[in-house]
C-alpha cells in the first residue's frame, strides 16, 4: 500500500461549512510523473511518504516494494528477498536492507504501467525527507503517512523515533497512519493545532496491526477514534460506493455526516483521472471531484489525488449558470435557448417553474404570459387581469391556460434595452417552443456537461391559496420522476425569493438551496445572515449589491459579498449581459472586462455568474490571457472602484449618493405557506402553434486584445 509524505494545497470550497479543503496530492503529480519524484513534487508543489533506509534515514517513495517504483533491480539485480509485512508474503527490493548511500544512485520509474514512462530513469532520483527542505516551492503542508510502523519496528527500525526526529526540523500539517498504536504512541508529542493526526482506514476487511480488528468494525466506533486523531482517511468508495457489476453509483453512506457528529475530518483517497469510474461521472474526473466536495448533502474535508489539479478546478470553479437559457440569442425557456445554453459552455441551466391551470409544470421566465409570449396579440388576450399580489399592471397569467393551450403560444424574445433600441436576434425573435419541467428535465440528463440544474420558485403561496396549485410538489414529484433524487453527478439547486418556500423543500428534500436577494444591499445584518443559514447554503445577489455606483461609475466595493463569504455562503451574482448600457462605465462597455473584475476583484468569493449570454462567460472562461501568469496583460486585471469616478471634472460630478441599505431579518423572514385552496378546473380555448428553430453559432477561444486607447484608458483605472 501506499506511504507517502502528501503536500497539502489549500483552497477555497464551494459549499464547505467546515472551511476550506485540502487538495492532497499523492506522490506529487503522480498522474505525470514518476512518483515522489522532485518533478511531481515541483508541478503539484509538494509530496513524499518515509520508508526507512538500513541507516534510519527517511526516504519517499510510494511502496514498501522497491521493484515497484524504481529501477534498483538494475542497480543490485538478484537481490530480491521475501518478508511479512501485516501477515503477507511480499517479495521484492526493501529500503531497510540498504544505505542512503546505497540507494543514491538508484532512478524512479512510473509505478503505474498505463501512465507515460518518458520521465522514467535519469533526473529522478530517491529523495530524503530532508530534501523537502530544500525543495524550490516550499509546500503549504506537509502530509506525513506512516504505513507500516510495525513492520520496522520487527526489524529494529523506529518510525516513532524518526518521525519525532524530523519534527524538530519540519513541520508536519498532518501524520496519518493506519495503525492505532502508532498514533496512540505519538498524540501528547504534537500540538493538534499544528499538526492533525489522521486515522487511514485501509480494505474493510483487512486487519489493523495493533487491535486486530478489521477495518470494518473499527469504522462503527468513531468516538474511539476521535480519542487519538482528529480525522480520518479513506478510500472513496467508504463514502460513495460503486456497484462492482455494473459500475454505477450506489447510496451514499453516513461516513461522513457520521464522522463530523463525532469531531472528526473526512479526506477521501483513492481519486485518479485515469483509472476506471463509475458511469454516473461520464468518463469526467471533475464531476466526480466534485460528488464528493459539493453535492449539496455534505462534503468531505479534502480529497487526495493523483491529478491535483482536477481537484484544483473543482474547488476553484466558477459556474457559469443560463438566465432562460441563452435568452441574450433566443427567446427566454424554449428549447432553443436551453440547446444553445448547452452549446455554449453553460454549467447550470435554469428552469423558471410555472404552472398551467391543469397543474403541468413548465419553463418560463415570468408568470405572466405577455413577457415572454405574443399570447396579447392571439384570443387568449381576454384573459387579461390586475392581480396586485404578483404584479403591478394586468397581465394574463400562466394559471389562467391550460398547458396544451400554452405551448401553442408563440415565444418572444425579451427586450431588456428596448428604450435605448437595443434589440436581440430579430431573426429569431419568435423562435422555439416552450418546454414543460418534464421535457426540461430529460434534456438536462441527456447532457453530462452539465454540472447542475437550477429550479426557481415563486408565487408559491399564491398558488396555493388562491389557485389550488401545489408547484412545490409538482416540482418535488417531476425531479423525482427524472430521477434526480437518486445519486447522479448533476446537482439541484432549488432558488427562491421566498425562505418559506426553501424552508418547505428543506422539509422534503436534500437539494441545494438557494436564497435569491431581491432588493439592492449594501450590507447583511448578522441576523438575517443567521437566519439564510439555517435553509439555504447559497445567496443570488445583484450585481449593484457588489459594487455601489453612482451614475453608473463604481465607487466602491460593499459589504455584502464579504459578509455572505464570511458565512460560508456561496455567492452567485446577477446578471451578466453583452448589451454595454448594462455595465457601469468602468467596464469600457465589454462584458468580458465586467466578468474578470468581479471574479477577480480583492477580497471577493463569487461563485458562479447568473448570465442571458453564457457563450460569452464561457469564452473568458476559456481565455488564454488567464493562462499567461506574469505576462498576462494589465487589461485582464480587475477594474478598481472609484478609478474612473475620481478622474470626472468636479463640476460635474453627480450628487452624493446615500448608502445602500443592508439586508434586514425581517426582509428574510416569511409567513409559513398557506395550505392548498381546492379549486375545481376549468378548461380554456385553443389556439395557435409556435415558430420554427433558428441556427447554431461556433465556439471560439481566444486572447482579446483592446486597441491601443482602450489599454491606455484600462492602464489608467489600475494606477
Amino acid at each position: 500500500m501506499n506511504r507517502q509524505i502528501f503536500a497539502v494545497i489549500m483552497f477555497s470550497l464551494i459549499f464547505s461549512p467546515r472551511g476550506p479543503p485540502l487538495v492532497v496530492a499523492r506522490g506529487g503529480f503522480s498522474g505525470i510523473f514518476p512518483d515522489s519524484s522532485n518533478f511531481a513534487y515541483s508541478l503539484a508543489v509538494i509530496t513524499c511518504g518515509p520508508d526507512l533506509t538500513k541507516d534510519a534515514v527517511g526516504i519517499c517513495l510510494p511502496d514498501i516494494n522497491l521493484l515497484n517504483s524504481t529501477y534498483i533491480a538494475f542497480s543490485y539485480p538478484n537481490q530480491t528477498v521475501s518478508y511479512l509485512v501485516n501477515g503477507v508474503v511480499t517479495t521484492g527490493y526493501f529500503s531497510l536492507d540498504y544505505t542512503m548511500k546505497e540507494l543514491s544512485s538508484v532512478a524512479l520509474t512510473q509505478g503505474v504501467y498505463s501512465r507515460t514512462n518518458l520521465f522514467d530513469g535519469i533526473g529522478f532520483s530517491i529523495l530524503t525527507v530532508n530534501d523537502l527542505l530544500a525543495s524550490k516551492q516550499k509546500p503549504k503542508g506537509i502530509w506525513l503517512n506512516i504505513q507500516h510502523d510495525s513492520f520496522y519496528a520487527e526489524h529494529n527500525l523506529s518510525m516513532r523515533s524518526f518521525v519525532l526526529s524530523a519534527s524538530k526540523r519540519i513541520v508536519f500539517s498532518h501524520i496519518s497512519s493506519p495503525e492505532v498504536n502508532f498514533l496512540r504512541g505519538i498524540s501528547s508529542r504534537f500540538n493538534p493545532k499544528t499538526t492533525k493526526l489522521v486515522f487511514r482506514f485501509m480494505g474493510q476487511d483487512d486487519v489493523e496491526p495493533s487491535t486486530k480488528h478489521n477495518y470494518r468494525s473499527l469504522l462503527t466506533n468513531l468516538t474511539f477514534i476521535k480519542t487519538f486523531a482528529s480525522g480520518i482517511l479513506v478510500p472513496k468508495g467508504y463514502i460513495w460506493p460503486v456497484d462492482d457489476a455494473s459500475l454505477y453509483l450506489q447510496p451514499h453512506t453516513s461516513l461522513v455526516s457520521d464522522a463530523h457528529k463525532a469531531g472528526l475530518e473526512v479526506f477521501g483517497s483513492d481519486f485518479a483521472n485515469d483509472v476506471q469510474f463509475s458511469f454516473n461521472y461520464s468518463y469526467d474526473p471533475l464531476t466526480e471531484n466534485l460528488q464528493f466536495i459539493d453535492n449539496g448533502d455534505f462534503s468531505v474535508d479534502g480529497v487526495l489525488s493523483d491529478f491535483p489539479v482536477t481537484a484544483f478546478e473543482a474547488i476553484d470553479k466558477t459556474l457559469i449558470i443560463s438566465k432562460y437559457g441563452a435568452s441574450g440569442d433566443y427567446p427566454a425557456c424554449t428549447d432553443l435557448a436551453y440547446n444553445k445554453a448547452i452549446e455554449y459552455g453553460v454549467d447550470v441551466l435554469d428552469c423558471p417553474v410555472q404552472i398551467s391551470k391543469d397543474g403541468t409544470p413548465f419553463c418560463l421566465n415570468s408568470i405572466d404570459l405577455i413577457e415572454s409570449t405574443t399570447v396579447a396579440q392571439s384570443s387568449f388576450s381576454k384573459f387579461a387581469m390586475t392581480i396586485p399580489q404578483i404584479k403591478s399592471g394586468s397581465g394574463i397569467f400562466a394559471f389562467n391556460l391550460t398547458w396544451s393551450d400554452i405551448k401553442t403560444l408563440t415565444p418572444s424574445i425579451l427586450t431588456p434595452f428596448s428604450k435605448y433600441r437595443l434589440f436581440r436576434n430579430p431573426e429569431s425573435k419568435n423562435s422555439g417552443h416552450l418546454v414543460a419541467l418534464s421535457d426540461f428535465l430529460s434534456l438536462t440528463k441527456s447532457h453530462p456537461s452539465l454540472s447542475g440544474v437550477s429550479i426557481a420558485v415563486e408565487n408559491a403561496a399564491y398558488l396555493a391559496e388562491k389557485q389550488g396549485l401545489n408547484v412545490i410538489d409538482v416540482v418535488i414529484n417531476a425531479l423525482s420522476e427524472a430521477g434526480y433524487d437518486k445519486p447522479r453527478s448533476q446537482k439541484v439547486y432549488i432558488q427562491s425569493t421566498d425562505s418559506s418556500v426553501l424552508l418547505k423543500f428543506k422539509e422534503k428534500t436534500s437539494y441545494e438551496l438557494v436564497y435569491k436577494i431581491d432588493e439592492t444591499v449594501g450590507d447583511a445584518a448578522n441576523a438575517a445572515v443567521e437566519d439564510i443559514k439555517k435553509f439555504a447554503s447559497a445567496v443570488i445577489v445583484k450585481k449593484n449589491s457588489v459594487f455601489s455606483d453612482s451614475n453608473l461609475f463604481l465607487t466602491s466595493t460593499t459589504k455584502t459579498v464579504p459578509k455572505l463569504n464570511a458565512a460560508n455562503l456561496s455567492v452567485f451574482v446577477e446578471t451578466f449581459s453583452n448589451e454595454f448600457v448594462s455595465q457601469a462605465w468602468d467596464f469600457l462597455s465589454d462584458a468580458t472586462v465586467e466578468i474578470n473584475s468581479h471574479l477577480n476583484a480583492e477580497g471577493l468569493k463569487i461563485d458562479g455568474i447568473i448570465t442571458d449570454f453564457p457563450k460569452t462567460a464561457d469564452r473568458y472562461r476559456r481565455n488564454k490571457c488567464l493562462n499567461l501568469g506574469d505576462k498576462r496583460p494589465t487589461y485582464m486585471d480587475p477594474v478598481q472602484p472609484g478609478g474612473l469616478f475620481s478622474l470626472i471634472t468636479p463640476d460635474y460630478l453627480p450628487p452624493a449618493q446615500a448608502p445602500l441599505p443592508p439586508l434586514t431579518e425581517s426582509e428574510v423572514a416569511e409567513p409559513p405557506l398557506p395550505p392548498v385552496a381546492k379549486i375545481a378546473p376549468v378548461s380554456s380555448p385553443r389556439s395557435v402553434t409556435p415558430a420554427p428553430q433558428g441556427n447554431a453559432q461556433p465556439k471560439v477561444a481566444v486572447c482579446f486584445f483592446f486597441s491601443s486607447l482602450a489599454v491606455f484608458i484600462a492602464s489608467l483605472l489600475l494606477l
